[in-house]
């Protein structure tokens, strides 16, 4: 299982950015996705997810702000993210949970300068 994140970088308060994660060795098309954060210091929390049928949720503090997607034909999921704030701020993982175990990207770090 492989998972390739990309997009990351410096954003202003309230800019946007768009994250993707690109799956290989998995049935993408029928696996829950998720996306998660790891700011410094700190645990690394699920921010949203998407099921195999697209139904999607969010953590409270990015509600109405993140949107998560999928394109099952190109095995990719992404993260559009806008009026983003400082507390934003981490290294961003994809992850898909299989066999028991977590499978992680390599993260991706968004920085945003108040």
């Amino acid at each position: 299982v492989q998972l390739q994140a990309c997009g990351g970088g410096l954003v202003q308060s309230g800019g946007s950015l768009r994250l993707s994660c690109r799956a290989s060795g998995i049935n993408f098309s029928i696996n829950t996705m998720n996306w998660y954060r790891q700011a410094p210091g700190q645990e690394r929390v699920l921010v949203t997810s998407i099921t195999s049928d697209h139904v999607t949720t969010y953590a409270d503090s990015v509600k109405g702000r993140f949107t998560i997607s999928r394109d099952n034909i190109r095995r990719t999921m992404y993260l559009e993210m806008s009026s983003l704030k400082p507390e934003d701020a981490a290294v961003y993982y994809c992850n898909v949970f299989l066999r028991s175990r977590h499978y992680w990207g390599q993260g991706t770090q968004v920085t945003v300068s108040s």
